[in-house]
C-alpha cells in the first residue's frame, strides 16, 4: 500500500502554517477540519492551511507538498489509532473505537490518492469553498527522470 509523507523543499511551510507539519511524517488530505467553516474563517494562517495544506498525522500540523511512498502495513494500525484519537480530542467523537471506521476512511482515501503513482511523485491540494462545502482538487507533480551519473562524482578512491 502507497501513503505519502511531508516533504519540504525550503523553510517556507514554517512560515505559512500555524503549526507546520514535520519533515517525513504520514498525511491525509485533512479536508474535515474545515467542513464547518464560512469565507470569515479564511483569514491568515488558516486560511494558508485550508488553501493548500496536508495534514500531518504526528503533529497535525500542515504541509504544502507530500511525496507518495510505501507504506508498511505494522505502521497503518497506529496511524488509524493516531487519527482516531484525533477525532476524539479536537471533533468531539465519544470515543476512539467509534471514531476507528472514519479514520480508516480517510487513511483508505489517501491510499486510493497515492496508488497509482510511482515514488516519488509529488501532490499537492487546493481547496476553495462551495454553497455545497469544501471542494478538494488534488494536483501530481511526476518524478523527474534523472540519473544517478548527474550527481554523482566520478574517480577512484585509490588516487
Amino acid at each position: 500500500m502507497k501513503l505519502a509523507r511531508a516533504i519540504h523543499f525550503d523553510e517556507s511551510d514554517m512560515n505559512v502554517f500555524a503549526k507546520p507539519a514535520r519533515t517525513g511524517e504520514w498525511c491525509v488530505p485533512g479536508g474535515f477540519e474545515f467542513s464547518d467553516w464560512s469565507e470569515g474563517d479564511l483569514v491568515g494562517k488558516p486560511r494558508q492551511a485550508f488553501a493548500n495544506g496536508w495534514l500531518g498525522l504526528e503533529t497535525f500540523g500542515r504541509v504544502t507538498f507530500v511525496a507518495v511512498t510505501q507504506v508498511e502495513d505494522a505502521e497503518l494500525d497506529a496511524l488509524e489509532r493516531a487519527l482516531a484519537d484525533h477525532f476524539v480530542v479536537y471533533y468531539g467523537a465519544p470515543s476512539a473505537e467509534a471514531a476507528l471506521p472514519v479514520a480508516r476512511e480517510e487513511i483508505r482515501h489517501m491510499a486510493e490518492l497515492c496508488d497509482e503513482h510511482d515514488p516519488n511523485t509529488l501532490l499537492t491540494v487546493a481547496r476553495e469553498l462551495t454553497d455545497a462545502g469544501v471542494r478538494e482538487v488534488f494536483r501530481v507533480i511526476e518524478p523527474q527522470d534523472a540519473g544517478l551519473e548527474q550527481f554523482a562524482i566520478h574517480g577512484s578512491l585509490d588516487e
